[in-house]
């Protein structure tokens, strides 16, 4: 898809578009070994190695919208990732991320975050992280700088 597709989509199309973008490069992240979970293993990986960093999903449901804590370290991912100009969305839906990224809800308990990172033998083409840092270009330029996008319902 190419940036002019992008701009000439429906916002719902646009989002509906990123949803399964987001699914498939999920999916293809955790065939490669390339996804860290969780908010201090992505704070760590962000910390050591920042260039590695791909692409950014924050995951927020009501039962933790008042989680102060939490807030507070999306609000530093969020700045880490603009500073270094790493693409960055947020879901609604934490257990249906989980369900993508493979794992029963224990394992992954804290799934509020997942990058998604480069293979260490360099930087991977996939097509769908393509349309989502179209996605994410484009919601920058309508001043959307975090967009949020609705995982696919299986």
């Amino acid at each position: 898809m190419t940036f002019e597709e992008v701009l000439i989509q429906k916002p719902t199309e646009r989002a509906q578009c990123a949803g399964k973008a987001l699914e498939e490069v999920l999916v293809t992240a955790k065939d490669n070994d390339s996804l860290t979970v969780g908010v201090y293993e992505c704070a760590k990986v962000m910390n050591l190695d920042p260039d590695s960093v791909s692409f950014c999903v924050l995951a927020m449901d009501e039962e933790f919208e008042c989680d102060i804590a939490l807030q507070i370290h999306f609000t530093l991912i969020q700045s880490f990732c603009f500073d270094n100009d790493i693409s960055i969305v947020r879901v609604s839906d934490v257990q249906r991320l989980v369900e993508i990224v493979g794992g029963k809800a224990e394992q992954f308990e804290d799934a509020h975050c997942v990058l998604i990172t480069n293979p260490s033998d360099g930087s991977w083409e996939d097509p769908a992280l393509e349309k989502l840092h179209l996605f994410c270009e484009e919601s920058r330029r309508l001043n959307d700088w975090v967009p949020e996008i609705s995982l696919p319902e299986r």
